[in-house]
């Protein structure tokens, strides 16, 4: 039976008309307060206000530990889920029965904050085509530290407008920590990821902040990527600044087959065919293999209107501190050709992808001259053999590119 307080709750929700405007923010009707009880049926309980709630609601969970069997789903338009804190409610899936995520979120202007979400089979947190969706105090994570099965990704927003992800912690995916991919307008800040694959990767999305972070002891620090065969394409325009990029050197791993499984341990910052991306501000710290890392996409496609190369890279106002003293994998090679250590950014060097059509490639370097440079020259992307590097030391010539206006999104309150 519902406990006497959410039936009145869910009573008076049900007697207020919502209003959702498609074009636009929900416009909540009414505020309602929802109170979740804990104990044996807190699952049944959680998922009906979930199922039953309306625009403007607030559902809240309470303190403890709650072992979940299956994955949770909302799909209503401005909700707010809450729990007590981020340490002090925790949903536990170690016992989880399907192989989804934790929670799937499918609906608009809505906050999940204050709760922290263990050991799902699949992702932890998934929203798509959610809108204007707010991820806040929260922790995703594997107990059992990295591991090829835990899930991929943690806090995983894809297909959206307007995503703020903020003051979140996540560690001990198998692919991204916080990931977001093929959305516009997305702010990721005030964030640690540790112990994944990949910290933080913004991933064929447009309009990006990605700043005061902390991403430390990953096997890559921060990612952004721009990969074929994809429904959204062309991701670019990302700024990357003013975060903690440091020790990100743990073995990978990701399982075989997707393109992360290929991320090198010991890179702080890769970018790999994305456009208009600006990282200033950060400092990186005793990444082994290199700090920033540069390239063109690593396979072949017959994506005709995909974009291989970088383009309109610029870097400066960086502090490197340490790293490149253990390059791994092939940089381990071209380590020792320069003896044994490697500059603070590579480039690999691709003017061309594929069939040898030369591409125009802008990376554009405004650090101090002490600050290392090395291109692969690699020419031809993907790389055919070891023959083909030509490594050589010194930047690029290139030109200035304006740097894009900070990004502002409608549910925060900071801007």
């Amino acid at each position: 039976m519902m406990p006497k307080n959410m039936a009145i709750c869910l009573s008076a929700a049900m007697l207020v008309a919502s209003c959702s405007d498609q074009s636009g923010p929900t416009t909540p009707s009414a505020t309602t307060l929802i109170e979740v009880p804990g104990g044996d049926n807190f699952y049944a309980e959680l998922q009906s206000a979930l199922i039953m709630a309306r625009p403007g609601d607030t559902i809240v969970m309470p303190a403890g530990t709650f072992d979940l069997v299956d994955g949770l789903s909302l799909d209503i338009d401005g909700v707010h889920l809450k729990g007590a804190g981020q340490d002090q409610t925790k949903l536990n899936f170690a016992n989880q029965t399907g192989s989804g995520e934790g929670l799937l979120v499918t609906s608009d202007d809505v906050i999940l904050s204050d709760f922290t979400v263990q050991d799902t089979r699949g992702d932890g947190i998934k929203s798509k085509n959610a809108d204007r969706i707010t991820y806040r105090d929260l922790t995703v994570e594997w107990t059992r530290g990295p591991h090829p099965e835990n899930g991929a990704y943690a806090i995983y927003p894809v297909e959206s407008e307007d995503v703020l992800v903020e003051r979140v912690r996540v560690s001990g995916c198998s692919d991204a920590g916080i990931y977001v991919g093929q959305s516009n307008n997305i702010i990721v800040r005030d964030s640690v990821a540790e112990a994944n694959v990949a910290g933080i990767e913004i991933e064929n999305s447009t309009n990006a902040d990605v700043y005061n972070n902390l991403a430390i002891g990953n096997t890559g620090g921060i990612l952004v990527f721009n990969l074929p065969d994809l429904p959204v394409k062309d991701g670019h325009t990302t700024r990357v600044f003013n975060n903690r990029i440091v020790a990100n050197n743990i073995e990978n791993f990701a399982p075989p087959g997707g393109i992360v499984a290929e991320l090198i341990s010991g890179t702080g910052l890769t970018i790999m065919a994305n456009r208009n991306v600006h990282v200033f501000g950060n400092t990186f710290e005793d990444n082994r293999t290199a700090h920033i890392l540069i390239a063109g996409y690593t396979r072949l496609t017959e994506d005709a209107d995909y974009q291989a190369l970088p383009d309109d890279i610029v870097i400066r106002s960086n502090t490197y501190l340490g790293g490149g003293d253990d390059p791994q994998d092939l940089f381990g090679l071209v380590g020792e050709a320069l003896g044994g250590a490697l500059p603070q950014i590579i480039w690999d060097g691709g003017t061309s992808y594929g069939d040898g059509t030369v591409q125009e490639v802008n990376i554009h370097v405004e650090e101090d001259p002490s600050i290392g440079f090395l291109s692969l020259g690699l020419g031809t992307v993907p790389l055919q053999d070891l023959t083909s590097l030509a490594p050589a030391l010194g930047r690029p010539a290139s030109t200035p590119v304006a740097d894009p206006a900070p990004i502002a999104l409608p549910q925060d309150n900071a801007t």
